[in-house]
């Protein structure tokens, strides 16, 4: 009987893993810091400061959100995103401790 491998790692590595993963693309970095200078943002001010498509913007806005690292709230027919702390800290400190780990430092 097969089982799954991710059964062999921990909650906390697997989180952290998918957590790397969101922030492997260079337009993610740059959402992340667009964000953080202008509190909150629409979707149109984003694609207006990247060279992207829309859609192409929104499915990483998506990929974001889905780890938690932005919040993304509905007013009327658009919607306005915004760095979610919480959950950036938390990725800081677990990000902290591993790179403790891992460099001796």
């Amino acid at each position: 009987m097969a089982f799954s491998k991710k059964e062999e790692f921990t909650k906390e590595d697997m989180w952290l893993a998918d957590i790397a993963k969101a922030l492997a693309h260079p337009a993610r970095i740059r959402i992340l810091k667009i964000l953080t200078s202008m509190n909150a943002c629409m979707v149109g001010n984003i694609v207006e400061q990247l060279p992207l498509s829309q859609s192409t913007v929104s499915q990483h806005l998506k990929e974001l959100k889905r780890v938690g690292l932005i919040d993304g709230e509905i007013d009327g027919p658009k919607v306005c995103y915004c760095i979610n702390n919480k959950t950036l800290s938390k990725a800081k400190k677990e990000m902290d401790k591993l790179y403790s780990i891992i460099c001796n430092c």
